[in-house]
């Protein structure tokens, strides 16, 4: 939801679909088999709604998935990844970046793949962080109990003197307030959602056959889920700052 956000803020003349799999999320605990075949189900229902460009807006089957539904799918595919890797090494002064991330993410080790492959004398140090997603969806984001698990989490990260912090995980941005005194304030934070928004907008403008028509308004964004929950509804409202009609994906 904090991709499809930022889509909609930046590129408002864009009709967006949104797929949020609720009933089988996380996703980041799961395994890279079980992830890629949820991430072509969900492909091909965005497909058959009109999708005419496909947003991974998740960063463990960006990780996994991405290479197969290039493979499967015929349109172009962007995954949450590689704007934000652009955006860490855009940012970075000493070349030290942090990672967090679900176990997926990291244990599929693409950022720093991505990242050496361009910078190879650079640190990069990641940190799985399986406990902030349920935090998040349960709407701990000012627990104490949530504070104690960053502090945690994030402690290896400080010592190495990280520079800049990719925020692995497009539930991470809601945690901005409490990660940033954290690990310092002088860090640079890599919000993955900002990035895929930044990016997709100079995909757009190089490629203009995306451009929606003058004569015809762009259609009503819609927003599908695989099951609608009162906590569902909560985090939705609280992401996009309104209430937000929630359809079932059937």
């Amino acid at each position: 939801m904090t991709v499809a956000r930022a889509v909609e803020l930046l590129l408002p003349q864009f009709p967006l679909l949104y797929l949020g799999d609720i009933a089988r999320s996380p996703y980041g605990t799961k395994s890279d088999r079980t992830i890629v075949e949820y991430s072509v189900e969900n492909t091909k229902f965005l497909i058959d709604k009109g999708a005419t460009i496909i947003v991974i807006a998740c960063n463990s089957a960006s990780s996994v998935a991405t290479d197969r539904l290039r493979r499967e799918f015929s349109l172009p595919i962007i995954e949450v990844i590689t704007p934000a890797v652009e955006q860490a090494l855009a940012k970075t002064k000493t070349g030290r970046i942090g990672i967090i991330g679900t176990q997926a993410t990291i244990r599929s080790t693409v950022y720093e793949k991505k990242i050496l492959a361009q910078q190879p004398e650079y640190s990069v140090i990641s940190s799985a962080c399986p406990l902030l997603v349920p935090l998040v969806e349960e709407g701990w984001m000012n627990k104490k109990e949530t504070k104690m698990i960053l502090r945690r989490y994030l402690h290896r990260l400080k010592e190495c003197q990280v520079d800049t912090l990719v925020l692995g995980c497009t539930h991470y941005p809601l945690l901005k307030h409490l990660i940033q005194p954290r690990i310092g304030r002088k860090v640079t934070l890599i919000d993955s959602s900002l990035a895929m928004a930044e990016y997709l907008q100079g995909y757009l403008r190089n490629n203009p056959d995306f451009l929606p028509s003058r004569q015809h308004e762009p259609r009503e964004n819609r927003y599908f889920v695989t099951d609608i929950t009162e906590s569902t509804r909560f985090m939705a409202e609280k992401i996009f700052d309104r209430p937000i009609d929630l359809q079932p994906a059937e």
